[in-house]
């Protein structure tokens, strides 16, 4: 895939997203989650794990990355949009991969400022504990939440290319991680280690007993990405616009 054949595809995706308010709205409020509820937290008693105290907003800034990758897939769906997107990108492929990128570029450059100012607000919190996160502890906290975030934002954008329903996508993921992920680690233990949410914040720990250390976490959520988005191409390709 040569550049000059790409980068007109991702110029007319990042057209689109730059004239959606929703999805303004939903890559500006990853920060605004994000950075509010780890100071939030941050104003309570200090726990044990001072590096998540500092990301404990991380938890709510999904739902906002979330929100951004569903709707920038879920407006093509939209009005015959996606026909005229491929009318301008015959390569069904290589429209998919402009939207992606289209989508991850803008998570990752947000993620990384709201990993860094989330670990500097957290960190400066009276209720953060006595000691904060040790340099390389926050290096790899703020790195590893911008690439989590891009990751859950791009598992959404595969999932409503799958389900072609940005509705169906949110209905499934939102109580997912709200409700169904918490149920089922309690239940079952280090199984759940392997969900999707559960293994990518190991990286924002400073601790943790799972099975999972925070690079091989983060490669899990990898995984579950990659099987949305597989999945996704494969429904681009299979039925008709």
């Amino acid at each position: 895939m040569g550049s000059h054949v790409f980068a007109p595809a991702l110029h007319a995706e990042w057209i689109k997203m730059r004239t959606l308010r929703s999805q303004i709205g939903a890559l500006a409020a990853i920060p605004f989650a994000t950075v509010g509820f780890s100071e939030l937290a941050g104003l309570g008693p200090g726990g044990d794990d001072s590096l998540f105290s500092a990301f404990f907003g991380v938890s709510f800034g999904q739902i906002a990355a979330i929100a951004f990758g569903t709707t920038a897939v879920s407006a093509e769906f939209q009005g015959g949009a996606l026909r005229l997107s491929l009318a301008a990108v015959p390569r069904r492929g290589r429209w998919f991969a402009a939207k992606l990128t289209a989508i991850g570029l803008p998570v990752l450059l947000v993620g990384l400022a709201t990993g860094f100012a989330a670990l500097a607000v957290g960190s400066a919190a009276p209720g953060g504990g006595a000691a904060s996160p040790r340099m390389g502890e926050g290096l790899r906290g703020a790195t590893g939440c911008a690439v989590y975030l891009t990751l859950m934002a791009l598992l959404a954008a595969g999932l409503t290319t799958v389900l072609r329903s940005g509705v169906g996508a949110l209905s499934v993921l939102v109580p997912f991680l709200l409700i169904v992920s918490f149920v089922i680690g309690d239940v079952n233990g280090n199984a759940a280690d392997l969900l999707p949410d559960r293994a990518g914040q190991v990286i924002l720990h400073s601790r943790w007993d799972g099975i999972l250390g925070p690079w091989t976490g983060l490669a899990v959520t990898a995984l579950w990405t990659a099987a949305a988005v597989a999945a996704g191409a494969w429904r681009v390709r299979a039925r008709d616009a």
